[in-house]
C-alpha cells in the first residue's frame, strides 16, 4: 500500500526528531541509488592505496558499494545520521580521541535498532531494513554528502559547518520512499590545506582520498604485520588512530559538545601499556575499540611510540618487551631500543 507523501514527510520528521533525542545531532535522506563518487573509489582500490584492506577491494564488497541495493533490494531511500564525539585537546595525543569511550558499534547499532523500531511502530508494519556503522560496504561519506550532511574535505573527512568532523557516521536502509534532502553542494575548504601541511606522513592525496599505507590510524589499527621502517619515525606518539588532520582543520572550532564526551581509557603510560600481559589487555578493552588492534598490534604502536619519544629510562621496559612470546612486539621493541640510543648515545 502506498503511503500518501504527507504522511511520508510527517514521518521524516518525526524520524530526525527521534534520531535527536537519541543524540544525533545530523541526520539527512536520500535516494538508494549508485554513489556519485564510486569511480573515485574504484580507482583508489586499482591504485593499492588500500594496502592490505583486501575486503574493500573484493568483487562483492565492490558490487555493493556501487549499488546500496545489492545490500538491500527493497532499499528506496537511505537515513544518514552523524553521532558526535569529544575531540582531544590540541596538545594530547597518542589515542584518537573517538576511541577514549566504549566501542562506538556496540552504542550506535542500538541507537540505530531504536529507529527501525520506531519507524515500525509508527507505520503499524515491518519494513525491510539494514543499519550500519562503519562497517557495512556502503561509502558512507558520499551518502552523507547527498543527504545534506555536509562536505567531504580534503582530508576525506566529513565536514559540516557549524559541527566540524568529529562524529561518526551511521546509514539505515529502509523499504520506505522518503523524499530526499537537498544534497549539500558547496566545498567550504577553499584554497585551505592546513591537513595536507600538518600530516606527517604525507598520507593525504589531491582527490580527497588518503593512501592508507602510509595514513596512521591505517598503520596502527589495519595494519597487522611489521610497521614500515622509513614511516616509523614519522608517526610521532600516537599508539591508536590519529587525530592530526582534525586537529588542523580550522573547521573544528565549532565541534559541539558531545554526550559520548565522557573519556573512560585515560590516556596512557607507554612503558606501562608495554606490560599489558594478554589478559590484561583483554580485560582493559574488552569494551573499546582499541581491542580492533590486537595486543600484538597495540604493543607493536606502544614500542614505535617509545623509540620516537622516549628516553634511555624507558630502555628496560623495551628490553623486556623484547623478550615477549610475540615476534612482531619483539622487533618494534628492538628498533626502539636503537632509536633511542641513537638519541643519547653517551647516557
Amino acid at each position: 500500500m502506498r503511503i500518501k507523501s504527507t504522511a511520508l514527510n510527517n514521518l521524516k520528521l518525526a524520524i530526525k526528531e527521534k534520531a535527536r533525542q537519541l543524540g544525533f545531532t545530523l541526520a539527512g535522506v536520500t535516494a538508494c541509488k549508485e554513489p556519485a563518487h564510486y569511480e573515485t573509489f574504484s580507482a583508489w582500490l586499482d591504485k593499492g592505496h588500500h594496502g592490505t584492506m583486501q575486503y574493500l577491494a573484493d568483487e562483492k564488497s565492490r558490487a555493493r558499494r556501487a549499488d546500496p541495493k545489492q545490500i538491500l533490494p527493497e532499499c528506496k531511500s537511505i537515513l544518514v545520521l552523524a553521532y558526535p564525539y569529544a575531540p582531544l585537546p590540541q596538545d594530547a595525543g597518542k589515542i584518537a580521541s573517538y576511541a577514549l569511550n566504549d566501542d562506538y558499534h556496540d552504542v550506535l547499532l542500538s541507537k540505530l535498532k531504536q529507529i527501525v523500531s520506531f519507524i515500525e511502530e509508527t507505520l503499524g508494519h515491518t519494513i525491510p531494513n539494514r543499519y550500519y556503522t562503519d562497517t557495512g560496504p556502503i561509502l558512507e561519506r558520499d551518502l552523507a554528502q547527498r543527504a545534506g550532511l555536509g562536505w567531504i574535505g580534503k582530508n576525506s573527512m566529513l565536514i559540516n559547518p557549524t559541527q566540524g568532523s568529529y562524529f561518526f557516521l551511521a546509514e539505515i536502509l529502509l523499504g520506505i520512499d522518503l523524499e530526499s534532502d537537498p544534497v549539500f553542494e558547496t566545498d567550504h575548504c577553499g584554497t585551505c590545506t592546513r591537513c595536507i601541511q600538518a600530516c606527517p606522513t604525507q598520507c593525504i592525496l589531491p582527490n580527497r582520498t588518503l593512501d592508507a599505507r602510509r595514513c596512521i590510524s591505517y598503520l596502527t589499527i589495519e595494519l597487522k604485520d611489521d610497521i614500515p621502517e622509513d614511516l616509523r619515525p614519522l608517526m610521532q606518539d600516537w599508539i591508536f588512530g590519529c587525530d592530526i588532520c582534525q586537529q588542523a582543520c580550522p573547521w573544528n572550532r565549532f565541534a559541539q559538545p558531545s554526550s559520548f564526551a565522557e573519556t573512560k581509557i585515560p590516556l596512557p603510560i607507554l612503558t606501562d601499556e608495554l606490560g599489558l600481559t594478554p589478559s590484561a589487555f583483554n580485560q582493559r578493552f574488552k569494551l573499546s575499540p582499541i581491542k580492533r588492534a590486537k595486543r600484538r598490534g597495540y604493543l607493536r604502536n606502544v614500542a614505535v611510540a617509545l623509540g620516537n619519544t622516549g628516553s634511555v629510562k624507558d630502555i628496560p621496559a623495551l628490553e623486556q618487551a623484547m623478550q615477549d612470546d610475540e615476534p612482531l612486539i619483539q622487533k618494534h621493541a628492538q628498533w626502539a631500543k636503537a632509536q633511542i640510543i641513537k638519541r643519547h648515545p653517551h647516557e
